[in-house]
């Protein structure tokens, strides 16, 4: 069934979630190749293919090699691959993404503001909670990935 484009149908709140996105990517502290590497576990965890695909692709373009990207689902079983700065993003990322599961917890919150500084937490906290909306809204709405079939 094909579905609506929600921001087709949303351009303000299209507009609203995008200015979100834009202060992430431009006026934040964080590496942009942190922020799309965050982006990349919250939506494997959410499985959405659209934003997978992007952000894979992100990283890639990034000077991201494909092992490493291949590895981010099972990051703490390949740590090697990853700074402390990213593994604690990472695990942050997905306590954040499974609230309802983990309740942010105080271990996972030592971890990560061990290692951000207090802006920088908060502003990682905004982009997972930013990739989480999206996700939302691609699944919800169906949008492809961009990947072509054979």
């Amino acid at each position: 069934m094909n579905r609506l484009n929600w921001m087709e149908a949303a351009p303000h709140g299209a507009k609203a979630l995008g200015g979100v996105h834009h202060y992430i990517t431009t006026a934040t502290n964080l590496p942009s190749q942190l922020i799309h590497l965050v982006f990349l576990r919250v939506s494997q965890i959410n499985g959405c293919a659209h934003c997978i695909d992007i952000h894979a692709r992100d990283l890639m373009r990034g000077g991201m090699s494909v092992d490493k990207v291949m590895l981010v689902p099972v990051w703490d079983e390949a740590s090697y691959l990853f700074s402390d700065q990213e593994q604690a993003a990472l695990a942050w990322a997905e306590e954040v993404t499974r609230v309802s599961e983990t309740h942010a917890s105080d271990e996972a919150y030592a971890v990560a503001s061990a290692v951000f500084e207090p802006r920088d937490l908060v502003d990682l906290t905004i982009a997972i909670a930013t990739m989480n909306a999206f996700n939302r809204l691609g699944i919800s709405f169906r949008l492809p990935p961009a990947a072509k079939g054979p």
